[in-house]
């Protein structure tokens, strides 16, 4: 396939993109797509899609059905995937390691922290549990970076630390856990397995616009992370200032991380197969964003959609989903870590 770069013009911003990036994204597009059709089709029962397109257009009896009960679900499938994938790649890329996402590294399970202490000690409120899973996932963030310091962030020291970070956070999940009160304990305990049942629009419009906002600071900064995938000292030279830089980027990760935890809970291993996955199909260097994005939204939506179908009528928590997948996803990266030079 021919690889020269497609210019790209948007208003006054402009950009390059690889040809098979734009090809693979756009094949990526397509197939999300087509997957959340699908599910839109799953309720009780299949229903025939020309009745469920119908239906989504404002037409006939299962409009409301499918307007107000299964779109918002499949809609944050979407949304949701679509920022743990970019989250997975802003990480990977800070740490130039395809272990180091969120999940993998304890953000996930500090984010899970501050909605535990917001559920525990402030009622759960929605803006209680956004803020809590901010403050505990940033929390986090600092506590392994301020670890890593002797080697920055980037090596498998890092990915270790992080992982050692995630284990003792887990353990204090369990003794928050423990220590509440039987019907607290309750929701937090089905909070953990991270689920899509029964969202509706008032409880996802927020973390839309919050996602959406995000995906733009990432946008405006894909330049800069092009330029600091070449080393500290060449991005250094040409003018980036690392410190701002490295500090968006784990804003905007933790943010997205953060707020799907508020609204879902933790989503295990979308973040960390996504930008590898993506970048294998588009071809390109490092974790790209974009593939990772729309990747990550492929992913949540065809895991959603196997949750609602694999015990049907029971429907499963997609973080049981992703979780059982993202295992065997997990040990492969890992042998193929040790075995690189």
């Amino acid at each position: 396939m021919n690889t020269a770069p497609w210019p790209v013009r948007v208003g006054r911003f402009s950009a390059l993109v690889e040809r098979r990036t734009a090809v693979s994204s756009f094949a990526l597009a397509a197939a999300a797509l087509a997957v959340a059709v699908a599910a839109l089709c799953r309720g009780d029962a299949w229903d025939p899609p020309g009745e469920v397109l119908a239906g989504l257009a404002g037409h006939g009896d299962a409009a409301m059905i499918v307007r107000e009960w299964r779109l918002p679900r499949v809609a944050a499938a979407l949304v949701f995937g679509a920022a743990l994938g970019i989250a997975g790649s802003l990480f990977q890329n800070i740490t130039r390691n395809a272990l180091g996402s969120p999940d993998v590294i304890g953000l996930d399970a500090g984010a899970y922290t501050g909605v535990l202490l917001a559920i525990t000690v402030f009622g759960g409120t929605a803006g209680g549990l956004a803020a809590g899973s901010l403050a505990g996932g940033l929390a986090a963030a600092a506590a392994v970076y301020a670890l890593s310091l002797r080697s920055g962030l980037s090596g498998l020291r890092l990915v270790v630390i992080g992982i050692a970070v995630n284990a003792m956070l887990t353990a204090v999940n369990s003794w928050i856990v423990l220590r509440a009160e039987l019907d607290v304990a309750i929701v937090a305990t089905g909070w953990s397995a991270g689920s899509l049942n029964g969202l509706d629009w008032d409880e996802v419009r927020v973390p839309f616009i919050v996602v959406a906002v995000l995906a733009v600071l990432v946008a405006a900064l894909s330049h800069t992370m092009g330029q600091a995938a070449l080393g500290d000292d060449v991005a250094a030279t040409s003018g980036v200032a690392l410190g701002r830089y490295r500090l968006l980027i784990v804003l905007a990760g933790v943010g997205c991380t953060a707020t799907v935890t508020s609204a879902t809970g933790p989503i295990v291993f979308v973040a960390l197969a996504a930008p590898q996955i993506g970048r294998r199909i588009a071809g390109a260097a490092g974790a790209p964003a974009l593939p990772a994005a729309l990747t990550g939204a492929l992913l949540l939506i065809a895991a959603d959609l196997a949750a609602q179908t694999l015990l049907a009528p029971v429907q499963l928590p997609v973080g049981v989903v992703t979780t059982a997948l993202g295992g065997g996803y997990l040990i492969w990266l890992l042998i193929m870590e040790v075995r690189r030079p």
